[in-house]
């Protein structure tokens, strides 16, 4: 063993070199990183990458795209590669240093750059995900619209892990597992991966799996790329800290880890299951459906075949020394009291289960959930975050052509909510949007789509704060909108009202002149001229206002509300 003075000496040389670092880094370049690249720097500076010590090269890129190993032979299923603008990228070369800083400008840590490419998105997408359509995977259309046209590789000097100020205690690092594996005297160890709230069946399903397995659980919720400011962030991992309370003690220890998932079905649970060895794990458990992206989706077919992720976790087990261990579905039999395997069931038992649409449709309404589903204390967290529909906040977004009549429909609305004075009402009409939020941005569909997200994220900031918010814009493509969609359900309602009122009828109103001038030659990018509008794929509400007066939709937005139990 060393002595004490030559670690205090080798700590000092770290904390000098930091400090040179952080001199040094005055002048160099800087990529601010956002929430998903934030999620991969601390896993690479944590060592839960390993054996990572930086971002991926070209050449093991290419090697896991194709035998998901590195160059090395080393298994290993994911890219990890620092993405960049093309401005960026061409501003760099091989052994330039970069510093990589969080959205608030602090430095993280100092990338040595060691290749530079751009990277043919569609051969990745092909490879990891099992298509090329960004309309029949999630994680693909992610690739295309979030992820920079350049990558960088090189080697990593860590200054400092992202800051969190959340849950502080539960966020351990792998050496922090080991650690504590060994003091508990955990051989054995299965890791757990989810993302969901745990219920009755969840705890029946890891037990299980961790008495065949001989083994103590880590069960590691992800809390990768929700805010901290989130309600269910907060929600998820206070339901977490109840439900562990249910386990036998000296049984299980919670512990976040910050991972930007990818969906990418097998390729997605081997990593997971590699990450979990890295932590210390020397099992892992592993659904059917592991890391599919319509898992929970019951409307949705599965994108990949059942079991296909077991079988490929398993396949490698020689190689990552990390076991498969099936995570069996368990179901209520009520007239035995009891969750079994969902393969045990016979011929007339009566079982009973609830789904995540039907809990969260009994949260909304308020109704009862039963003590063989999930535990009081784990529904107590779930009722703060969830209270009824009429206690909601809720965004109105109605989209169409101009002269539709969307903001005449939306300045309606706000007096009918204000008159019912249950909640605070907010308008985001697009013009007046367009004049105080977006007055630098042009009518390119680059720019038309980052006014309508802007929307979104206010929209987002009053439905979480338990108001009303009425957006009229135009919104012609749906991607914008699709993203407003995505992110303002986490907080509460979201009704798209589609106001398709054919193009010769509001070129009949043009109450603007925005079309005669657009005939005349006189103005380009008018939407439903020269510039297309993409109707909604599935809007809540249609409306035709060709003959239809303000009141009258009005009123019909106003009934689907009352029906779906946002008024009363």
């Amino acid at each position: 063993m060393k002595p004490a003075r030559d670690y205090s000496e080798s700590l000092l040389v770290h904390f000098r070199r930091i400090e040179s670092l952080k001199e040094a880094a005055l002048g160099y370049s800087s990529v601010n990183l956002n929430k998903r690249q934030l999620c991969d720097l601390e896993l690479l500076l944590n060592r839960a990458f390993y054996p990572f010590t930086g971002y991926l090269g070209e050449e093991d890129y290419e090697s896991i795209l194709d035998e998901m190993r590195l160059t090395d032979g080393t298994v290993w299923p994911m890219p990890v590669c620092l993405d960049v603008s093309e401005e960026m990228a061409r501003s760099l070369e091989e052994g330039q240093p970069v510093a990589l800083r969080d959205g608030e400008g602090f430095m993280l840590a100092v990338l040595t750059v060691k290749d530079i490419w751009k990277p043919d998105r569609k051969r990745e997408a092909g490879c990891v995900f099992g298509t090329e359509d960004p309309e029949k995977h999630p994680g693909v259309r992610a690739l295309y619209e979030q992820v920079e046209p350049w990558y960088l590789g090189g080697s990593l000097e860590g200054i400092h892990l992202p800051m969190h100020y959340d849950f502080k205690a539960l966020r351990r690092t792998p050496a922090e597992t080991h650690r504590r594996f060994a003091q508990h005297g955990w051989r054995h160890v299965i890791g757990f991966q989810t993302e969901k709230h745990l219920h009755c069946a969840h705890k029946e399903m890891t037990l299980k799996a961790a008495r065949e397995a001989g083994a103590s659980i880590l069960l590691q919720p992800v809390v990768g790329l929700t805010h901290p400011g989130d309600l269910d962030h907060y929600t998820q991992v206070r339901c977490y800290q109840e439900i562990v309370k249910q386990y036998p003690k000296n049984m299980i220890m919670l512990s976040l880890i910050p991972l930007a998932m990818r969906k990418a079905g097998p390729r997605e649970a081997l990593w997971q299951a590699i990450i979990r060895k890295n932590y210390g794990c020397s099992h892992f458990m592993v659904a059917d459906d592991h890391g599919d992206p319509f898992a929970n989706n019951r409307t949705q077919e599965r994108f990949y075949p059942l079991h296909a992720a077991q079988e490929l976790v398993q396949s490698f087990e020689g190689e990552t020394r990390i076991k498969m261990v099936p995570l069996k579905k368990m179901v209520y039999v009520e007239e035995r009291a009891e969750y079994i395997p969902e393969d045990q069931v016979e011929p007339g038992m009566n079982v009973k289960q609830i789904s995540s649409s039907e809990l969260r449709r009994r949260l909304e309404s308020g109704l009862e959930i039963p003590a063989w589903f999930s535990y009081p204390e784990v529904v107590a967290e779930l009722r703060r975050a969830y209270p009824p529909r009429s206690e909601q906040g809720f965004t109105v977004f109605i989209t169409g052509l101009s002269g539709a009549g969307k903001s005449t429909l939306a300045k309606v609305l706000m007096v009918k909510f204000m008159e019912m004075r249950d909640r605070p009402v907010t308008l985001l009409d697009g013009d007046i949007v367009r004049r105080n939020l977006s007055s630098e941005l042009s009518f390119s569909k680059e720019h038309r789509n980052l006014n309508i997200t802007r929307i979104g994220f206010v929209a987002s900031e009053i439905t979480k704060n338990g108001g009303i918010a009425l957006c009229a814009p135009i919104a012609p493509y749906e991607e914008s909108r699709r993203h407003n969609r995505e992110l303002i359900t986490r907080y509460g309602g979201y009704i798209e009202v589609y106001l398709a009122t054919p193009l010769e009828v509001c070129e009949q109103r043009d109450r603007k002149g925005l079309y005669a001038k657009a005939r005349a030659g006189k103005m380009k990018g008018v939407t439903g001229v020269d510039d297309p509008y993409v109707p909604p794929s599935d809007p809540e509400i249609t409306i035709d206002t060709t003959e239809v007066s303000p009141d009258e939709a009005a009123q019909e937005v106003m009934l689907y509300l009352e029906e779906k139990g946002y008024i009363r």
